[in-house]
């Protein structure tokens, strides 16, 4: 990647991307149809993005340090589900032929589209929750099936575990938010290392996303909860279904 323009873009959008996912968790809707844009496949582009987006993650992670102050043995139980959930994803992207993701991947982002569609909805819903209703074995088994769909494709990852968390885990929403953003950044990170052995990661890209989103996952953690909802929603949503139409036609 020699030329300017694309590097400037891919900085821009992994910078977006990490504070986004430090808010929502959706930013692989802006950085995987960038990077399908500057004519990466879709297994490429997924892998690198997974990369380079877990830095982006743990940036986020520390800047909720105070959020997740108290949740060490939550923490453990739930993190060690979804490092097992995403890592069995991970091995379920590389064992199944690329064609397979490839007509996968339309499904899979019109899930995360569906889901940031339901969003508003949602949170409502969490605001009225009542927690816990389906036990400790019910988050625990939710929480490593989210891990699976992260490890193996993971847009919207953010928005699945908070709903998860929202509907089943007594806590404040900011508390929750960081715990959303650290289990994502595991389910992420196992899938990266596995990736980083065993997949066609493209080094530059994954490099660019990540010190852009690093930086963006400061922002976001930082800044990020004074962004309006409505205008975020329909970017990510317009991103993702653009990356729809390309894939399909």
């Amino acid at each position: 990647m020699h030329n300017l323009i694309p590097i400037l873009v891919l900085v821009a959008t992994g910078t977006a991307a990490g504070a986004i996912n430090a808010v929502a968790g959706s930013g692989s809707l802006l950085t995987f149809p960038t990077l399908l844009a500057l004519g990466y496949s879709p297994l490429v582009a997924n892998v690198s993005n997974t990369v380079g987006l877990t830095v982006g993650g743990m940036s986020s992670a520390v800047g909720y340090r105070r959020e997740l102050s108290g949740q060490r043995t939550r923490l453990l139980h739930l993190g060690a589900c979804s490092l097992v959930g995403g890592f069995c994803g991970a091995i379920l992207l590389l064992i199944l032929p690329a064609s397979v993701f490839q007509k996968v991947v339309p499904a899979l982002v019109l899930l995360a589209v569906g889901l940031l569609l339901i969003q508003p909805w949602l949170s409502r819903v969490l605001a009225a929750r009542h927690p816990g209703l389906g036990g400790p074995v019910a988050l625990r088994a939710s929480i490593l099936a989210a891990g699976v769909y992260g490890g193996y494709f993971g847009a919207a990852l953010g928005v699945l575990f908070m709903a998860i968390l929202g509907l089943l885990v007594d806590d404040s929403m900011q508390r929750l938010s960081g715990l959303k953003t650290v289990l994502a950044t595991i389910a992420n990170g196992i899938a990266s290392i596995v990736f980083i052995f065993r997949a066609p990661v493209a080094w530059e890209v994954a490099l660019l996303i990540a010190i852009s989103s690093a930086i963006g996952g400061q922002l976001g953690a930082a800044y990020g909860r004074k962004l309006p909802a409505p205008v975020l929603r329909t970017v990510l949503v317009t991103a993702g279904i653009a990356v729809v139409l390309k894939l399909l036609l």
